[in-house]
C-alpha cells in the first residue's frame, strides 16, 4: 500500500508521509524526554544561554584545528545556518593565536545557478558568508591557506577528493524545517520513488551533488535570508553528500530554536534514538552514523501544544 501524500507538497516526500503514530509520539516529547533519548552513538546536550550555545559551537572549530599537524591535517565542515558562531571562531583564533597553517575547512553548500555554483558576488553566496563572517576576520599571520578552504562547485570531483586530503573531525549542521542537514532534502515522488522514498542505503550512497530543493526549504530560506521573498531563492543547490558525511568522525547538529520548529527538533531526535531511518526525514538517516551529537538551546525547545496566535 502506498504511503500518504505529503500535506505540504504532494509531489514530494517529507515527514508528513510518516505513520501518524510516530508523529504523535514526537509531538508529546518533553524536554526531559528529549534528554533521555541519548544512547551509545547519539548524545543530546543542552545549553542554558545562546552565548554558551554558540561559544560551544565555535569551540568545535578550535578543537579540530588545534589537532591538525603537517603530517596529519584536520578540518571541520561547517554550515551557513546557524552563522552566529562564525565571528566567534575568528575571535578565538586571533585571541588564542591558533595557527591555521595546517587546518582545513569545508563549506557544506552553495547555490546552483545557470549551470554552475553561485559566484561569491551573489548576495546569498555561502562562500562569501563564510569569508565575510569568519575567515576575512582572522589575522593574516594565522590565516588558513586558501587551498585549504573547500567549497562545493559544479565540478564536484575536487571537493569530494578534498575529504581524502585531511581528516574531517566534525561535520556541523543545523536542521531545516524539512529535516535536512546541509541541503540533503527529501526527493520528488516520481519514477522508482513514486510509492516509497529511497531506502536509507540508497540515500547514503549519494555524494556531493546538485539537488532540487523541497518547497519547504525554499520557503524557509526566503524567510531566514530574503525577508520572505521566495523568488529570490534559487531552486537548486550544491550540497555535501551522505558519503562525505560518513567520512566525518562526528556529526554535530545545532538547534538554536529558530531554524526548525519544536516539533521538528523532537521528531529527528526520536527517529535517530529509536533507529528509525527514513529518507523522507533525511536527518533520521544519522541513526546509522556512529557518533552524532544534537545540541539544544534550552530556551528554543518550545512546546508542541496547540494554541491560537
Amino acid at each position: 500500500m502506498s504511503r500518504p501524500l505529503s500535506t505540504i507538497a504532494p509531489a514530494w516526500w517529507d515527514y508528513t508521509t510518516l505513520e501518524p503514530q510516530l508523529l504523535q509520539d514526537a509531538a508529546r516529547l518533553s524536554e526531559k524526554d528529549l534528554a533521555q533519548l541519548s544512547r551509545p552513538g547519539f548524545e543530546i546536550k543542552f545549553y542554558d544561554t545562546l552565548a554558551e550555545f554558540f561559544l560551544a559551537e565555535a569551540l568545535e572549530y578550535i578543537g579540530a584545528w588545534k589537532a591538525s599537524t603537517p603530517d596529519n591535517p584536520v578540518g571541520i565542515c561547517g554550515p551557513i545556518g546557524p552563522t552566529e558562531q562564525l565571528p566567534l571562531v575568528a575571535q578565538l583564533v586571533n585571541d588564542l593565536e591558533v595557527s591555521l597553517a595546517n587546518a582545513h575547512f569545508w563549506g557544506m553548500d552553495e547555490w546552483f545557478l545557470n549551470g554552475r555554483e553561485a559566484p561569491e558576488s551573489h548576495p546569498l553566496s555561502f562562500a562569501r558568508a563564510d569569508k565575510e563572517l569568519c575567515f576575512n576576520k582572522i589575522r593574516p599571520d594565522l590565516a588558513i591557506p586558501e587551498a585549504n578552504l573547500h567549497f562545493p562547485a559544479a565540478d564536484v570531483g575536487e571537493y569530494e577528493n578534498s575529504y581524502s586530503q585531511a581528516r574531517c573531525a566534525v561535520m556541523q549542521g543545523g536542521q531545516g524545517e524539512v529535516k535536512h542537514w546541509a541541503f540533503n532534502d527529501p526527493v520528488r515522488r516520481v519514477g522508482e520513488f513514486q510509492d516509497a522514498p529511497p531506502t536509507p542505503a540508497e540515500y547514503r550512497q549519494l555524494g556531493t551533488r546538485v539537488v532540487e530543493l523541497h518547497p519547504l526549504t525554499l520557503i524557509q530560506n526566503a524567510r531566514t535570508s530574503g525577508g520572505g521573498n521566495i523568488p529570490l531563492v534559487p531552486t537548486h543547490a550544491l550540497t555535501v553528500g551522505p558519503k562525505q558525511t560518513w567520512q566525518a568522525d562526528k556529526v554535530s547538529i545545532w538547534h538554536p530554536g529558530h531554524h526548525d520548529n519544536p516539533f521538528g527538533m523532537r521528531l529527528s531526535a526520536l527517529m535517530i534514538s529509536k533507529n528509525l531511518p527514513d529518507s523522507s526525514v533525511p536527518m533520521s538517516l544519522l541513526a546509522d552514523h556512529p557518533n552524532v551529537v544534537f545540541h539544544y538551546f534550552r530556551g528554543g525547545i518550545g512546546s508542541c501544544e496547540t494554541e491560537m496566535h
